[in-house]
């Protein structure tokens, strides 16, 4: 068990002993009954309590009690005050005696008398004692369960987040790969400007493996390299447009989030339909957030487009990434165009 800190547990010890010396100090002031019997008492009656509460100190952390039960830890903590206590008064009684320190009208009392009423003196103040330091752990143990809980949860997103983007990157490849190869035996030239466009994307995308976030430009720059690629085997069948925020450019976004929602547009949508159809990519700022809208001919059926990998890793990535504070919906904008849009917050 970590014990707290040794100065901070003496300047605790010696300020709360000090008061309660102060307190009763001002007590026989006011009441006219302090004397040098009453001082020399208290005296050695707060030497007693800053030992044996030390040495209280020392037995539960050598037992460790405060990692047992909290049944365990009551049990032992009303022990542990009952029996120091009795050790207070089993030394502080023949002190007084001996040393002439009692009152005129304690002097006549006997020994088990004056013994069960420093007892009685002494439990309270142990007892007192004995709450306050359990409850400063207990609360210091709290504390330190909440910020390892925080921190596993912060190491389970980032695990989650690399296996989400281990997933994302192959899924990319495999499909841009799969385009390259309809164009070699057709065109071995556009196959060769394919390649090298592939090239830029695939630097790009292992750049962005190193950050949570990249700016909207380089994933806009990673994108229109993709489509580049697409048009060349879709040509006429592919439009596309951009309607983008200058503002927008520098915030950041998740790596790849919007070349996954495109890719997800054209092998849903535009390769879907034989006559091709158009992918629209609008940001701008809404409400002090970041709106992001991907527009594509096509059908919302409830099936692939709406489930695939692409959209779920998207949800899990924004999810992980803002919390509540993101928003993705997709939906049938009008009878051929599907839109997936996505609100996240402006971050600096």
């Amino acid at each position: 068990m970590n014990r707290e800190p040794s100065y901070r547990y003496w300047a605790f010890q010696l300020a709360g002993w000090g008061v309660f010396f102060l307190i009763n100090i001002s007590l026989a002031f006011i009441t006219d009954t302090l004397s040098e019997n009453l001082f020399l008492r208290l005296v050695f009656f707060i030497e007693m309590g800053i030992l044996f509460s030390h040495l209280m100190r020392e037995t539960i952390v050598k037992s460790a009690i405060l990692l047992k039960s909290l049944q365990r830890q009551i049990i032992t903590f009303l022990i542990l005050t009952g029996v120091f206590s009795l050790f207070i008064a089993f030394l502080q009684t023949p002190f007084e005696q001996n040393c002439g320190l009692l009152s005129e009208g304690r002097k006549a009392s006997a020994f088990h008398t004056l013994f069960f009423g420093n007892f009685i003196i002494s439990l309270p103040l142990l007892f007192i004692w004995n709450c306050i330091y359990f409850t400063y752990h207990y609360v210091m143990k709290s504390q330190r369960q909440q910020l390892d809980t925080l921190h596993l949860e912060k190491l389970v997103k980032d695990l989650e987040l690399k296996t989400i983007k281990a997933h994302i990157n192959p899924h990319f490849i495999f499909n841009a790969l799969n385009s390259i190869r309809a164009l070699v035996d057709e065109d071995p030239k556009r196959a060769r400007t394919a390649i090298t466009e592939l090239s830029n994307i695939l630097r790009s995308s292992l750049n962005a493996q190193k950050a949570e976030t990249v700016s909207f430009k380089d994933e806009l720059k990673i994108v229109k390299d993709y489509l580049a690629l697409e048009n060349m085997r879709f040509e006429d069948r592919l439009h596309v447009e951009y309607y983008v925020n200058d503002k927008i450019l520098d915030k950041p976004v998740p790596p790849m989030m919007l070349q996954t929602l495109v890719e997800n547009a054209i092998k849903h949508g535009i390769s879907k339909n034989v006559k091709g159809g158009v992918v629209r990519i609008i940001s701008d700022v809404n409400d002090g957030s970041h709106e992001l809208k991907i527009q594509n001919t096509g059908h919302l059926n409830g099936g692939v487009n709406a489930q695939g990998f692409g959209l779920s890793s998207t949800q899990d990535r924004l999810s992980l990434l803002y919390g509540d504070k993101a928003k993705f919906e997709i939906k049938q904008l009008d009878p051929t165009i599907v839109e997936v849009r996505i609100l996240m917050p402006i971050v600096d």
